[in-house]
């Protein structure tokens, strides 16, 4: 009987997404002597990871539609495919965008700390007032299928869309510093790239005006956060909803002090659904390279 591919899993998983790998694959404890690596965001998958897992690894099926965390550069030179797993959280994660917005701009999560802190309080005309997105603009930075699903939401909400992108086009795009100008909510959906490494810097933040909010469910370092403290310090940007840090899993204790932000801890994905079907894409990915020797549509970096 032909042994089952050796693969190492990185973190706890869904229970039908383990059962279905456990069908197909051995488990392995380590990342030594595997065939598949199914690693989440959180892990840096570096040369010196794939190295260690041994010459007989061949593909590493990452938990994120994000890859960042992957040197794909290593990867390819090592004949090794990268896949992804999109598709299955978009919908979750514009939720999310939305949800953090909402409870930013109505106050929903300083309330709710008011409360839990038995703050005193009662109700007035005047009492923690927030703002209606009906009639906002929404700038998104990053336009693929995330960001035009969050659109899709927040058009529902009464919101005018802008968005940018590396190439011009379609309805509503703008110039990044243009979109920054123009918007009332900026919500990032852009991957992590040399490019987009502190995109959002002491410059982009000085062209918002201040009543401005903005929102990340992309990637933290997108976001040059002692630049945004600044500005949030600073009164040059109303407030922010952080899903993601620049250096997760810790978050700077100048955006804990701050009344004006919404922090969440990674949520975007976190659903059980948009959870369960990432795994379910890894464990297909797994298959089609280690059981049926072809590259799976999802790769992001092939042989």
């Amino acid at each position: 009987m032909t042994p089952k591919p050796r693969v190492h899993v990185t973190s706890s998983l869904p229970a039908p997404v383990l059962a279905e790998l456990r069908r197909s694959f051995e488990l392995a404890p380590e990342p030594r002597e595997i065939q598949g690596l199914l690693p989440t965001p959180a892990l840096r998958v570096d040369a010196a990871l794939l190295d260690e897992s041994g010459s007989d690894l061949r593909v590493v099926a990452n938990y994120g539609v994000g890859y960042d965390n992957v040197d794909l550069a290593a990867a390819r030179e090592r004949g090794i495919v990268v896949t992804n797993t999109p598709d299955v959280l978009t919908r979750a994660t514009a939720e999310f965008a939305i949800a953090i917005l909402l409870a930013l701009v109505r106050r929903v999560a300083q309330g709710d700390r008011l409360l839990r802190a038995r703050g005193e309080w009662g109700w007035d005309p005047t009492f923690m007032l927030g703002e209606s997105l009906d009639g906002k603009t929404l700038g998104c930075v990053g336009f693929g299928r995330i960001g035009k699903e969050t659109a899709k939401l927040a058009a529902g909400l009464g919101m005018r869309i802008l968005h940018t992108t590396r190439t011009p086009g379609g309805a509503g795009w703008r110039p990044l510093a243009e979109l920054l100008r123009e918007s009332d909510v900026v919500s990032l959906h852009c991957p992590l790239t040399v490019e987009t490494r502190h995109l959002i810097d002491e410059r982009a933040l000085e062209l918002v005006r201040p009543a401005t909010v903005l929102v990340n469910t992309a990637r933290g370092a997108v976001v040059d956060e002692r630049a945004l403290i600044s500005a949030l310090r600073g009164s040059r940007l109303a407030g922010a909803a952080l899903d993601v840090f620049e250096r997760e899993p810790d978050v700077a204790e100048e955006l804990l002090e701050l009344d004006n932000v919404v922090l969440t801890p990674h949520l975007g994905s976190a659903t059980h659904a948009a959870r369960e079907g990432m795994g379910m894409l890894c464990v297909s990915a797994l298959r089609a390279v280690l059981l049926e020797g072809r590259i799976p549509p999802n790769a992001v970096s092939g042989r």
